[in-house]
């Protein structure tokens, strides 16, 4: 409810001081306030039963009880049914209703931000009646969402005498409403017209469907209908009106068949929010144009400008919701983030002992390179540079470090989860049949063991090498690399009772946005074609050659992902403890081949006497719980993004867990280790 309608709402007025204020002669204000105090009137019940009233057994809504009584008084008391009336009259006389029926719900331009922007303005800023535009004061004068369902309630008797009350204003004559929803029709077709001729959409519209130019006939064809229009409604329709009518309609179906193929070509060369915007933007106003042209044609044209005026009070509300925004228009776009990562995550599935021994081999070469990056950590942290910097070049050694990895086609075991999850998602579209569901147990067991292998394949490599290096540099020169205080420090701050356990998880969420810009960039990378634009640009060609440029572009288009991903967590993993440090939020972070790197490297510093230390113990599990949270966290965000961006409900949950808790007590092997002969387990 707006901060308008809550003021009205405090205030008490009764129906008599109401009918005593209606001032046919007042300001449009006043009169305007006055229409809004009568419609907060209707919504709530008196403190005490008023006489006259509908009694509470009536079925019918608290509002249209109300109305009932309003009525009843009334026609009882002709000076002010004629006051009311007239009032009524006046404000339909010196308001315009042409934004009523061609603007609300509608944003103003093709950007979703821009409608963000207005949204939050309409939800935290008070509404004013001080207007001549009714689109504008529907927002005021319905600020209930309920005010729907009450409108749609008023019955045939309820409408008919409301139009007697309003024809005695005047000249005798209800308030023509054709006029300015004439005008509405008008805007509206203009704007799919220009709409449709825009680059944006043209340009992504099937062919076929345009071949016609539905959008170029659309103007003429209303003006034609506007022409064949009887300048009453009672006097009914005609043959050419009819004709012009499904003529027009036929032209609107063909718009909408041409825009709804713009998501398909979307879907295979790039998402862009603000097109898939302009896209329901103008589905929606072929929708107000066919209802509008009901409420021209209709032979009970008050039943139809009623239900019109109550779906406009349920446009309005649901223009001023910020989330039902967000939601329907970012679930396409969430969608092929989960798709892109869906055809990366593919790679890091082993399914057979194969690609099992090769995520081994990957996975020591991750672990590898794992070891150097430790290593120059530690250098790092000996420079003694202020937090910021220390985070920026800590963020740079990552990410460098993790896009060596990707181009040498090694892997991290952390970077899997969120990249596994929408292909384990898509699985879960087949669940229905045995078959299906046997199938998806498959796949958990698969991403499992290849999650295994991955961690086994890192630690394999970067404990021994960092611990030869340490173990090098104390022989050669007396002293390792990493030196005592430095332990130390390792020790306290992967205690399993400390916060690290926490900051595993939050390294966990780190690594699903990093999968979450890595789908967001190659999306953009696609949508510019940007493939295209190096494959054809004349100054690569010039300095390239036709064939290396090709291959420039293939690389890019097959790498972009990869090395978005990588940048990003790597960046995340160094800058964003340091800037939330400025905020004093003492967030870390915690990998695991990292701290596994770290913890070798204390041993190699304080020596084999460290085993009998309890500090070290408890490392040990801190670690294997550093893992376990690394990968559970960043897969349940990524597999929560992929559900809702497919539009599945994991409603059988019970029937997926016990499938996999069968195949956990039949085939536990199957989880850790690859199957023994050909055939998957």
């Amino acid at each position: 409810m707006s901060l308008l309608g809550k003021g009205l709402q405090a205030q008490a007025w009764d129906l008599t001081a109401l009918l005593n204020a209606a001032d046919p002669k007042a300001a449009l204000p006043a009169r305007n306030l006055w229409l809004a105090r009568l419609l907060e009137w209707l919504r709530h019940a008196p403190a005490r039963g008023a006489a006259g009233e509908e009694p509470r057994a009536d079925a019918a809504p608290m509002p249209v009880r109300r109305l009932r009584h309003l009525l009843n008084v009334l026609e009882r008391h002709p000076e002010h049914a004629q006051a009311f009336a007239e009032v009524w009259a006046g404000i339909w006389r010196d308001v315009s209703a042409v934004g009523l029926f061609s603007d609300v719900g509608f944003a103003p331009r093709m950007a979703l931000w821009s409608e963000f922007l207005l949204r939050l303005r309409l939800r935290l800023l008070p509404g004013t009646v001080d207007s001549s535009d009714l689109g504008e004061l529907f927002g005021p004068l319905f600020p209930d969402e309920a005010d729907e369902q009450w409108l749609a309630a008023i019955d045939d008797e309820l409408l008919e005498r409301l139009a007697a009350l309003f024809a005695r204003a005047g000249s005798g004559e209800a308030p023509s409403w054709r006029e300015p929803m004439l005008d509405g029709l008008v805007v509206l077709v203009s704007a799919v017209h220009a709409a449709g001729l825009s680059s944006p959409l043209r340009l992504r519209m099937s062919p076929e469907l345009i071949a016609d130019r539905p959008f170029t006939q659309l103007p003429h064809a209303l003006e034609q209908l506007i022409e064949a229009l009887p300048q009453q409604p009672a006097q009914g329709d005609s043959p050419a009106l009819r004709q012009h009518l499904h003529y027009l309609r036929a032209l609107l179906e063909r718009c909408r068949q041409a825009v709804n193929s713009v998501p398909e070509h979307l879907e295979a060369y790039g998402v862009s929010v603000d097109i898939m915007f302009e896209v329901e933007q103008m589905l929606a106003r072929t929708q107000r144009i066919e209802a509008l042209l009901d409420c021209l044609v209709s032979d009970q044209p008050k039943r139809e400008l009623l239900r019109l005026t109550a779906s406009l009070v349920g446009v309005v509300h649901e223009r001023r919701s910020i989330r039902t925004l967000f939601a329907r228009h970012y679930s396409l776009m969430a969608r092929k983030v989960a798709e892109r990562s869906a055809e990366t995550g593919e790679h890091y599935i082993t399914r057979d002992r194969a690609e099992y021994g090769d995520m081994l081999r990957r996975a020591a070469g991750g672990g590898a390179m794992i070891a150097l990056t430790t290593l120059i950590k530690f250098a790092l942290l000996a420079l003694g540079l202020s937090a910021f910097w220390s985070g920026f070049w800590a963020g740079v050694n990552y990410a460098i470090s993790f896009v060596l990895i990707h181009l040498a086609h090694w892997t991290v075991a952390t970077k899997q989860p969120a990249m596994t999850a929408p292909a384990i998602a898509h699985k879960l579209q087949d669940i229905g049949t045995p078959e299906g569901l046997e199938g998806f147990v498959d796949e958990v067991a698969n991403l499992l063991r290849s999650q295994f292998a991955g961690i086994v394949g890192n630690i394999a490599l970067v404990i021994p090498l960092v611990l030869l290096v340490q173990l090098l540099t104390r022989a050669l020169f007396g002293a390792p690399v990493i030196g005592p205080k430095e332990a130390e420090y390792v020790l306290h701050s992967l205690q399993l009772f400390g916060p690290s356990l926490l900051f595993a998880a939050f390294t966990g969420v780190l690594l699903f946005i990093s999968s979450l810009i890595a789908g967001w960039v190659e999306n953009w990378f696609v949508f510019y074609r940007l493939d295209s634009a190096i494959a054809w640009n004349p100054h690569l060609i010039a300095r390239l050659g036709a064939a290396r440029a090709q291959r420039w572009a293939y690389w890019w288009r097959a790498n972009i992902s990869g090395l978005a991903a990588n940048i990003s967590l790597g960046m995340m993993l160094g800058m964003v403890p340091a800037l939330l440090g400025f905020l004093a939020i003492p967030l870390d972070v915690r990998h695991v081949t990292l701290s596994s790197g770290q913890l070798s490297a204390a041993v190699g510093a304080l020596g084999w006497q460290i085993f009998a230390s309890p500090a070290f113990w408890w490392c040990v599990p801190t670690i294997a719980l550093i893992g376990v949270l690394n990968l559970t966290v960043s897969f349940f965000c990524a597999f929560k993004v992929a559900l809702r961006s497919r539009g599945i409900q994991l409603a059988d949950r019970a029937r997926v867990s016990a499938a996999i808790w069968r195949r956990l007590r039949e085939r536990p092997r199957s989880f850790f280790l690859p199957p023994r002969a050909a055939s998957q387990d």
